[in-house]
């Protein structure tokens, strides 16, 4: 990969009619970092998520993963190169349990997909990687209950769960605050952080949080109107004048970040 670049987007376009949602955005994600997209309501960074995902087919433009144009590869095929994906909403089996949740997301990437009817025991290795990651994301107390009686922040912990159950290259993080407490949020993103170095996965992470998000990116693209408008460091980013007065509107000028 070039210059340990693990995702590319050349060019990316999206037009609902006459409306450009994203327009010819180009970036570059390396391996191994987290790199966050901020942007006002309606920038298209939701839009620009299911891009590359395969979740929408581009315009025109190409995505590139691993040095591999995935451009008109549906969700369920980039699912199986090493993208996971979350969205806003969370995304469970609610009357499952948070194990039968988890395993379930390890089995339908491995070879006894669509093998459901089968007893769970003939699956140990999906049931064991489940208990793996439950306690990774801290939800072993949890395991046997049902996934709607979980509080919404372990209903988080849950989607982010069964996203890393097939082991992922690259999480694709569409909002994971989303609906969170206050108090609920530095836990949530202590895991994400934790998660990404732990298993050496590079994460990207659209948050409306701003704190968060200076806290925790490595990278960060601003998106205004379809369109990238400012790339850098999260000092930099903060720093930067052209986003101050186009996004930020000078109101996070003292932020703290590391």
């Amino acid at each position: 990969m070039e210059n340990n670049i693990i995702l590319e987007s050349i060019k990316l376009r999206k037009e609902f009619g006459a409306l450009v949602a994203v327009a010819n955005v180009s970036i570059k994600v390396k391996a191994n970092t987290i790199h966050s997209i901020i942007g006002p309501n309606g920038a298209g960074k939701t839009t620009y998520f299911n891009l590359l995902s395969g979740n929408l087919e581009p315009t025109s433009g190409r995505v590139i993963f691993k040095g591999r144009d995935i451009t008109n590869l549906p969700l369920y095929r980039t699912a199986h190169l090493g993208i996971g994906r979350s969205f806003q909403i969370t995304n469970i089996f609610p009357n499952l349990t948070v194990l039968e949740n988890v395993r379930l997301a390890s089995q339908a990437l491995g070879k006894d997909n669509f093998k459901f009817i089968r007893d769970y025991r003939h699956f140990e290795q999906y049931e064991h990687r489940a208990y793996e990651v439950i306690n990774q994301v801290g939800l072993t107390e949890r395991a046997l209950s049902q996934a709607i009686s979980l509080p919404h922040g372990d209903k988080r912990k849950l989607e982010l769960g069964m996203i890393l159950a097939p082991d992922p290259e690259l999480l694709l993080l569409d909002e994971p605050t989303a609906g969170m407490a206050a108090e609920e949020v530095p836990e949530i993103m202590e895991l994400i952080q934790k998660v990404q170095k732990s298993g050496k996965k590079t994460v990207m992470l659209v948050e409306h949080n701003m704190n968060v998000v200076m806290s925790i990116s490595d990278y960060i693209s601003v998106m205004h109107q379809g369109q990238i408008l400012a790339e850098g460091t999260p000092s930099e980013i903060a720093s930067n004048e052209v986003v101050q007065s186009a996004y930020l509107g000078g109101l996070y000028s003292d932020l703290q970040v590391s």
